[in-house]
């Protein structure tokens, strides 16, 4: 993985994509010169892979555009909405105003701006997800230090907008901050004052290529396309020195020398497990050796416990890797791997393309900078449920173990001792659920992404049915695991909205154990027929037949199946 692309490096690299069936459509409303944001985030997302449609609004119309029900932008029809206000320009509105207690109130003036634009997005059908930049802390050093005790200093002010945005976030459902000042730190050069001057240019070119760089990363996220596993190297990734060589009392981690790099580098990882991120260790070592620091280093950050799988040996660390995303059963795009060794990197990439590489600095106490300036691990969705991902996935490589011990599917599965509740969505589920259809790419029927305002909504409706299934077996708890959508549609049919199921429960029955109590549902209700549709992404395949799977039959139309409850035979399976 190379580092963040310049603007003009950005346009050549798009014209070599050959976007793949993912469509996206973003509208872009500024209140200064976005032509070259535009164009850079459409470039952006072209490299991401998505065949993009950018709608922008007239130079510095937001509120015109937003209000007008009948504007181009609600034609549009966009998925997400990204609002950049330049602070420049709040600036000049500030130092129009000419007295204090006015520029005093400022912050709550522009607070209920950003609150009306929400609602009147809202008011207008618009479900776009909305991102939304906050303004950059210009400084005009009127008040030097002292600006904190200064109501109407413009630098206060700004600090106030910034936190009632922030707090704004918590309380609105698909908006989203995207807190502009710090990818401008670090960022050389990221004010072009003559292209400001003549062209209302407020930023370099390049510093829009750095923004929508980060900006494409969440949208990537919101899309369902992030990342969920952080693979280690050891010997001078993880650790300074090599265990079998050095041995454990000289390896290089902790507070004092090039140790403090190291350690930096394994908490960010431990804080990283502690949002839901998988980790594993991937290094050509003896596992007995190279688990020891895990075990007896007093100043190892990183401890066994925090690792879901744990592979030490000699062999090729691309067939090693394959074998961590065989445990784990996730894609290969979702993995990210970090090691200090060129050659390794250089085999992993060749192997595995679609695994992120990072280029690591030579120097180990610029991992972490480099690293975080990469921002790979951009999240839409969290919620407590993630902490618990570790022990889960440990837990699945338990049950490897027990798949090689038995001679067929049916004593494994009756061996496991499943638990299973089916039941309609609940309060207390609300996260989780959501959660899962924005994360929930390969077993996903339909694809269709929903906010927790969207759950609640589904909840209460006389015209659905709603399913979340949750797992337990004699390794541990799944936790809520599949979530199943039904609408009642005015012939008296059901329709199949949404099926998502954690990979992580795959050929355990999950979808036939809830098949039979939905037709048990329907018929409870007096319908007769379900109807499913297939629509296909390119990460879904594996529920291509899942229809036919579970009884429906080909209606003709491209992709649409239907179930007659009359020709329906329960499916037999070990869950409890």
């Amino acid at each position: 993985m190379e580092p963040i692309l310049s603007f003009r490096e950005l346009q050549k690299e798009a014209k070599k994509v050959d976007t793949n069936a993912r469509e996206i459509k973003v509208a872009v409303l500024g209140n200064h010169t976005t032509t070259f944001f535009s164009k850079a985030l459409k470039n952006q997302l072209t490299v991401a892979g998505f065949e993009t449609q950018i709608y922008e609004s007239d130079y510095d119309q937001i509120d015109i555009t937003i209000i007008d029900a009948q504007s181009g932008l609600y034609e549009f029809d966009p998925e997400v909405i990204v609002i950049f206000e330049s602070a420049l320009k709040l600036k000049d509105k500030f130092y129009a105003l000419d007295d204090n207690q006015g520029r005093t109130q400022f912050y709550n003036d522009v607070n209920d701006s950003v609150k009306n634009r929400i609602s009147l997005i809202r008011a207008n059908n618009s479900k776009a997800k909305i991102i939304y930049f906050t303004y950059e802390l210009l400084d005009d050093h009127l008040y030097g230090n002292l600006f904190s005790k200064i109501p109407h200093s413009f630098y206060k002010q700004l600090w106030k907008i910034n936190n009632s945005i922030l707090n704004l976030s918590e309380e609105e459902q698909g908006f989203y901050v995207f807190e502009i000042n710090k990818y401008l730190q670090g960022t050389s050069g990221y004010r072009d004052w003559p292209a400001y001057i003549n062209s209302d240019l407020h930023y370099s070119i390049d510093t829009f290529a750095v923004l929508t760089y980060h900006v494409t990363q969440f949208v990537k996220a919101l899309k369902g396309n992030f990342k969920k596993c952080l693979i280690l190297d050891l010997d001078n990734t993880t650790w300074g020195g090599i265990i079998g060589d050095d041995g454990i009392e000289n390896i290089q981690v902790g507070s004092l020398g090039i140790g403090k790099a190291f350690s930096r580098l394994q908490k960010w990882a431990k804080e990283l497990k502690e949002r839901g991120i998988i980790l594993a260790i991937c290094s050509k070592n003896t596992e007995e050796v190279a688990k020891e620091p895990f075990e007896k280093h007093s100043e190892m950050i990183l401890r066994l416990k925090d690792i879901s799988v744990f592979v030490a040996n000699w062999k090729n660390k691309a067939d090693n890797i394959r074998y961590i995303q065989e445990v784990l059963n996730i894609g290969f795009d979702s993995m990210v791997f970090i090691d200090d060794n060129p050659a390794e990197r250089d085999i992993v990439r060749q192997s595995l393309p679609e695994v992120t590489v990072p280029e690591l600095p030579e120097d180990p106490a610029l991992y972490l900078p480099y690293l975080t300036s990469l921002n790979l691990f951009e999240t839409a969705s969290y919620s407590d449920n993630d902490k618990d991902r570790t022990v889960q996935y440990q837990q699945e490589a338990e049950r490897k173990k027990l798949i090689s011990s038995v001679t067929n599917m049916d004593d494994y599965l009756k061996s496991l001792e499943m638990e299973g509740v089916i039941e309609n969505f609940e309060e207390k589920d609300v996260s989780r659920i959501a959660q899962l259809t924005q994360r929930s790419n390969q077993f996903n029927l339909r694809t269709q992404r929903y906010t927790e305002n969207d759950i609640k909504e589904f909840m209460t409706s006389e015209n659905h049915l709603t399913y979340s299934v949750k797992l337990k077996d004699k390794f541990g708890d799944y936790g809520l695991i599949s979530v199943i959508i039904l609408e009642k549609k005015e012939d008296n049919s059901f329709f199949v909205d949404t099926w998502i199921m954690s990979c992580r429960v795959l050929k355990r029955g999950v979808e036939y154990y809830a098949m039979n109590k939905i037709v048990a549902d329907v018929v409870d209700r007096g319908a007769e027929i379900i109807v499913g549709e297939y629509l296909e992404t390119p990460k879904n395949k594996l529920v291509s037949d899942l229809l036919e799977k579970l009884s429906f039959e080909s209606t003709g139309a491209k992709n649409i199946y239907q179930l007659n409850r009359t020709n329906y035979k329960p499916f037999n399976n070990y869950i409890s």
